[in-house]
């Protein structure tokens, strides 16, 4: 293995670099009080392993460390800390690894046993190029390859999984530090928020690593901006789909049930980010329209399985929506079905009450209405 070796205080690299020659697996090819990424990039390029002082005066090893990966994605690197109650803080869930001054050789083999079985793992994994990745977010956010199994990704902490969402939410587009600090790290101090924003770049390297052929995410100065290629968003599909659709028809009809099964949920419901809401709102009300449509479409056609079907979608996506209750209430009045409009009465009632509102004045009449007649 090759390592490089960071480290602004000369005494303390000079004996980092006696404890790695110790170890006769590892090779020192660098070592830098100041290391210049523009100049070594063919350097980095050849690295297994980079040892990297956090505590430095131009700029903080975190970030260092995510400007490495963008070179070599690869690479595995150990921070070098003197404060084990830093390393502590800045290495949740022990998130990377890390040694502590003055570096114990004991401590340093086991780290680069790691590093090596990494490695390893590295060279023999399946490379995996130019498939088209399936990014689903409706509901929660899931991989899966085109006519392939789910993709497992594990995230190392629930901030880490929240910055990706986001910045994949906004992707193609640089978002800036400050904003992504303040948004997911905001009841963090700034020095060790900036440290965390860092350490979830990192991790989120390391797993889409896997998929380079399909993420990118690069450090643009002031902020990150995340690329895609090959890559299927579920949601993305389904409203492209609906936007290019011809006017729904009995000619169309079946192409607007197939492109309706691409939402699955709302988007990103599992989880309560703030942030996440008036993209939900947009696409749900973008389903209920076209849901309302094909309802509809199909009431006209005499079709009344097919359109109770959608309005029963209606009433469970969105309980509190009136017009579909009182649809199906007016459905099954046709029908004769009289359990059934006292049952979805009643569905409306409690689903509104629940919310502090009441069943409108005309939704009320009609239904004391039918009952009326229905006693007489």
């Amino acid at each position: 293995m090759k390592a490089i070796l960071v480290d602004d205080e000369a005494l303390a690299l000079e004996f980092l670099e006696l404890q790695v020659n110790k170890i006769g697996s590892i090779e020192v090819i660098g070592r830098f009080n100041n290391l210049v990424l523009e100049k070594n990039a063919t350097l980095l390029e050849e690295v297994d392993v980079i040892f990297l002082d956090i505590e430095m005066p131009e700029i903080n090893g975190l970030e260092l460390a995510e400007k490495i990966l963008e070179i070599n994605a690869d690479i595995s690197i150990v921070f070098v800390t003197a404060f084990n109650d830093y390393a502590v803080r800045a290495f949740e869930l022990n998130a990377l690894d890390y040694v502590l001054k003055p570096i114990q050789l004991e401590r340093l083999k086991k780290t680069l046993e790691r590093v090596e079985l990494k490695v390893n793992n590295r060279i023999h994994k399946p490379f995996i190029k130019n498939k088209m990745l399936r990014i689903n977010v409706s509901r929660e956010l899931r991989f899966e390859f085109i006519n392939g199994k789910p993709e497992f990704v594990q995230w190392r902490t629930t901030k880490s999984q929240e910055l990706f969402l986001y910045l994949l939410h906004h992707r193609d587009k640089t978002i800036r530090k400050s904003e992504l600090v303040e948004l997911i790290w905001t009841d963090f101090e700034e020095d060790r928020a900036y440290s965390q924003l860092y350490t979830a770049i990192y991790h989120i390297r390391k797993i889409i690593n896997k998929y380079s052929s399909h993420f990118k995410i690069e450090n643009m100065r002031e902020g990150y901006v995340l690329s895609t290629k090959n890559v299927f968003i579920d949601l993305v599909k389904w409203e492209n789909k609906l936007k290019s659709a011809l006017p729904l028809n009995s000619e169309t009809i079946d192409r607007y049930e197939e492109i309706m099964k691409l939402y699955t949920g709302a988007y990103l419901q599992e989880y309560d980010y703030l942030w996440v809401e008036a993209e939900r709102y947009r696409l749900e009300q973008l389903w209920l329209k076209t849901a309302y449509q094909m309802a509809g479409y199909y009431d006209k056609q005499d079709n009344l399985e097919k359109a109770e079907a959608w309005y029963v979608k209606i009433c469970t996506t969105s309980p509190e929506e009136e017009d579909a209750h009182f649809s199906l209430m007016k459905l099954y009045g046709r029908l004769g079905f009289g359990l059934q409009i006292n049952r979805q009465y009643h569905q409306l009632e409690k689903a509104l009450d629940e919310l502090s509102l009441e069943v409108s004045p005309s939704v009320t009449k009609w239904y004391k209405q039918w009952k009326k007649a229905k006693l007489n």
